[in-house]
């Protein structure tokens, strides 16, 4: 009997030596880890891929882990996710916690957005629901899928309604006419290379003539501004010279023309009516010698004494 009562102490104390060991060994791990802060992120979209211990990262960098993951108590289209970040961690207003997943199938929470100057995040800057301040939840990719899907397939149920009107039977045959006339043009352009290809050929020599004939005027041009550059003083000195003699002749046909101006009056007003009074008056002498002129060849001179002769008596 005390054989078994021995063997009983030694296990009871060596059960209490281990637990105490364990006990130990935690809470140096614990104070190694430092104090951390906890705090609660409620999504409303599947939270597949996290679980107790997934990590907790603030711009790529692990500052925690995930240790409660339930419903929330007040809305269970909510998911609450407990986090327990270092507490050296700037967790400050703006800064939210996105799901980001991976081709494992293994998913961490992002910490991000967070901006200097901001307050923190505690009770007092945001709600404690759940006696944690709480941190808004962001939009990863996954997250930002199912928050677009209705839209998404709405979407694709349009372009499938459009799909299957273009490609309703009598646009088939359209586009059947369509790709026709394609392979038919193709094939006219096949034949046509080489046509084309002389004619680009043309087309190089021509615009090669064109850009020496440009040339041959650049030089022209050239040639022409040193020539007026050379003669254009003198011919230019010319030009005034002809210029002022033109001039001085001008004055001198205005004064010509100040000096004629009051014969010309007098002749206007005076000799003219004048010459025209003459000029009717040996009209009018004119008329008379012609009609006595008449008379003498057609009656005689009697004609001019005293009217006509008498005629010639015969006896009966």
């Amino acid at each position: 009997m005390e054989t078994r009562a021995n063997h009983l102490w030694v296990g009871a104390v060596t059960l209490v030596l281990l637990a105490a060991l364990a006990a130990f060994i935690v809470w140096i791990a614990r104070l190694n880890e430092g104090a951390k802060d906890e705090y609660d992120i409620f999504y409303n979209q599947s939270v597949s891929g996290l679980a107790n211990g997934s990590q907790v990262t603030f711009a790529g960098v692990p500052v925690g882990q995930v240790t409660e993951i339930a419903l929330a108590k007040d809305n269970p289209e909510f998911v609450r996710v407990r986090v327990k970040v270092k507490d050296d961690v700037p967790i400050l207003v703006g800064t939210q916690a996105t799901i980001q997943a991976s081709f494992t199938g293994v998913s961490t929470i992002l910490l991000d957005g967070a901006r200097k100057d901001n307050p923190p995040i505690t009770c007092e800057t945001t709600a404690c629901p759940e006696g944690r301040p709480v941190i808004p939840p962001g939009r990863g990719g996954f997250g930002e899928i199912v928050a677009n899907a209705p839209l998404l397939l709405e979407r694709l149920a349009t372009l499938t309604e459009q799909l299957n009107l273009i490609l309703g039977p009598e646009n088939q045959k359209e586009l059947a006419g369509i790709l026709k006339n394609s392979n038919r043009l193709t094939a006219g352009l096949a034949e046509a290379t080489p046509e084309l290809t002389q004619n680009l050929r043309d087309f190089q020599v021509t615009m090669k003539e064109f850009n020496e004939t440009l040339n041959a005027v650049e030089r022209l041009a050239d040639n022409t501004n040193g020539l007026v550059g050379k003669e254009g003083e003198p011919l230019a000195a010319e030009l005034r010279a002809t210029l002022k003699s033109a001039n001085a002749t001008l004055a001198s046909l205005t004064a010509t023309l100040d000096d004629t101006r009051p014969a010309v009056r007098q002749l206007r007003t005076s000799t003219l009516p004048n010459a025209e009074a003459t000029l009717q008056d040996l009209r009018a002498t004119s008329r008379a010698l012609r009609s006595i002129t008449e008379k003498l060849e057609s009656e005689g001179a009697g004609a001019l004494v005293g009217g006509k002769s008498l005629p010639d008596y015969k006896p009966e």
